[in-house]
């Protein structure tokens, strides 16, 4: 069975094709757009769940859409797109991800955003498209750097998925992460480096990651309430982009 490699995937052969987990935020969109100068096909998947900020939805069709106006390449290869419903999540229990509640820290030390068992539920169903469709790739934007302290980010929780289903699928499924050990700031330059300014553009403009589902103001790093952590996160990292990369805003 193949380990993982969160860092580059140069060896792998250029006939794979793989699925992005793509939800229409700004780690995926640079997700879906390193597989598209890696792979031949790229298909994605996204999940709909009840979640608060379901503006994503709406976004996430955009962006494909878009992307695959910047590069002829990128719109020969980026193939079907799937949305599953999982709303058996929000059934589990209320999030402040699932329901209008206020952001806070638990007790136990993780946010409330976070949603017990969320990845699981996207790797297993994401395996299973997989699986059926011949793909040996799935890509997903978590990253242990900058994270709001999920533990289902985690590159161990990555490893033991991978390895889970590939014993319950009798197969070898390999899962990248290009944005594990990546700040937020080394996203946004990542994408520069993959798409340039046309790509920061799109994923200034048309790419969502506010917790709240805010897109009533656009500031310079995109839309956004401005104070959840997502934003906050965002805002952050573009500032500090901007210091040590050429865009012109």
């Amino acid at each position: 069975m193949r380990s993982i490699n969160n860092k580059n995937i140069t060896n792998e052969p250029i006939n794979q094709s793989a699925l992005v987990l793509f939800s229409g935020g700004q780690d995926s969109t640079t997700c879906l757009a390193w597989a598209l100068e890696k792979y031949k096909i790229v298909e994605t998947i996204g999940f709909t769940y009840n979640q608060r900020h379901k503006v994503e939805l709406g976004c996430r069709k955009i962006v494909l859409k878009k992307m695959k106006n910047l590069h002829t390449d990128w719109n020969q290869k980026l193939q079907k797109d799937h949305l599953i419903d999982l709303s058996v999540i929000s059934s589990l229990g209320n999030t402040a991800l699932t329901s209008d509640m206020e952001i806070k820290m638990l007790e136990n030390g993780l946010p409330n955003t976070f949603v017990p068992g969320r990845n699981i539920f996207f790797f297993v169903t994401a395996a299973s498209i997989a699986y059926r469709r011949n793909i040996s790739v799935l890509i997903a934007g978590m990253c242990e750097t900058d994270f709001s302290g999920y533990p289902d980010c985690r590159n161990n929780t990555i490893k033991a998925i991978q390895l889970a289903v590939n014993l319950g699928l009798d197969n070898d499924l390999n899962i990248q992460t290009p944005l594990m050990w990546l700040t937020k700031s080394k996203t946004w330059e990542l994408a520069k480096k993959i798409g340039g300014d046309n790509f920061i553009n799109l994923i200034i403009d048309e790419t969502h990651t506010c917790y709240k589902g805010d897109r009533s103001v656009r500031h310079n790093w995109g839309f956004g309430c401005g104070t959840c952590p997502a934003c906050v996160l965002r805002k952050s990292g573009f500032d500090e982009f901007l210091k040590e990369n050429t865009y012109k805003i």
